[in-house]
């Protein structure tokens, strides 16, 4: 379970295919304070620690990414060199500073425009027509891994939405979200009520 908060944005160092995909990320955090077996978020993708190494400050970690996973998540997210928003999952009493966040990608997104908006950026994403549904105004999204807001949704024609985010400049400095643009696929995750409230009106018109 994970927040949304992202803690750092670390790097795609190598990627081992020979081995079924494993991904070796930089990261700065202890190398002895990362359990073996752990979740990370790497850009909203719950993965589990099955290596580590390095100082802290210049530390890695590495992880086993199926392909089933990279099927379902912005591609270019795969590549050596790539940034990647990290979040370690949440541990018990620890603040709640975004909104619960279970590190499945429900599906990618594509950026369709940004803009300045006084000191923040305004981003606009395209969702797909069966996530459409789940996403309302002021209600939460995770974007990258980012704990977000839905300012404003516009339903298309073809059962897909657009909606509009606001990114303050910490958040656009703190994570790789600062650097979005227009064509860049994201990943997104659903709020989880919206999940639940979603099934539980399906099993009531059926019933």
């Amino acid at each position: 379970m994970f927040t949304g908060i992202v803690t750092e944005v670390g790097n795609i160092l190598s990627i081992d295919e020979r081995s079924g995909r494993r991904v070796v990320i930089s990261t700065i955090m202890d190398p002895e304070k990362i359990a073996m077996g752990a979740s990370i978020a790497c850009s909203g993708v719950c993965l589990t620690v099955v290596d580590k190494g390095g100082a802290p400050g210049e530390a890695w970690f590495a992880v086993d990414v199926s392909d089933e996973t990279v099927a379902r998540t912005a591609p270019a997210q795969w590549q050596a060199g790539a940034p990647i928003n990290l979040e370690p999952a949440l541990k018990l009493g620890d603040e709640l500073g975004g909104h619960i966040v279970t590190g499945h990608v429900d599906g990618i997104g594509t950026v369709v425009g940004t803009c300045p908006e006084g000191a923040s950026l305004k981003v606009g994403i395209s969702a797909p027509a069966d996530l459409a549904p789940y996403i309302a105004a002021k209600g939460s999204i995770t974007v990258d891994g980012v704990s977000l807001t839905v300012n404003e949704i516009a339903d298309q024609p073809d059962g897909t939405c657009h909606f509009a985010l606001n990114l303050i400049p910490h958040t656009a400095d703190v994570t790789t979200l600062g650097t979005l643009a227009q064509g860049r696929q994201v990943n997104l995750e659903i709020d989880v009520l919206a999940r639940y409230l979603k099934r539980m009106q399906t099993l009531a018109a059926h019933g």
